[in-house]
């Protein structure tokens, strides 16, 4: 019982550190995926707005509808860029933290190998 107790709090860190590699790997991956979703919104709204004349586009009213969608259209571009490289950091941290889960039960094979080791020689 003593020996089961010893090891609950290894245990717990590498749930933890398990469960947190996939929680960003699978945010990581779901924010990827929405990239191309929201690549074609700003086509679509891209061809919404560059069907219109030019002399049409530039006699807008200042916060017009059109006004409003070249604002958008602007903003798209950053937009998708975030999704894109913070999709790719929290894929990153979760092979990042799924290594560090490897290592560590690489730190503690040998130590609960000598204490089995040292049980094994006192019985």
């Amino acid at each position: 019982m003593q020996n089961m107790k010893s090891m609950m709090m290894p245990l717990l860190i590498l749930l933890i550190l398990v469960v947190a590699s996939i929680v960003f790997a699978w945010r990581g991956i779901g924010m990827h995926n929405q990239v191309s979703v929201e690549e074609a919104r700003f086509h679509a709204l891209q061809q919404e707005y560059f069907i219109m004349s030019k002399v049409e586009r530039e006699a807008a009213v200042t916060g017009s509808e059109l006004n409003q969608k070249l604002v958008q259209i602007q903003n798209y571009p950053s937009e998708l860029l975030r999704l894109k490289l913070v999709g790719v950091g929290k894929i990153l941290t979760g092979i990042y933290l799924s290594l560090l889960a490897i290592i560590f039960l690489l730190f503690m094979m040998p130590i609960r190998l000598g204490k089995l080791i040292k049980e094994s020689r006192q019985q």
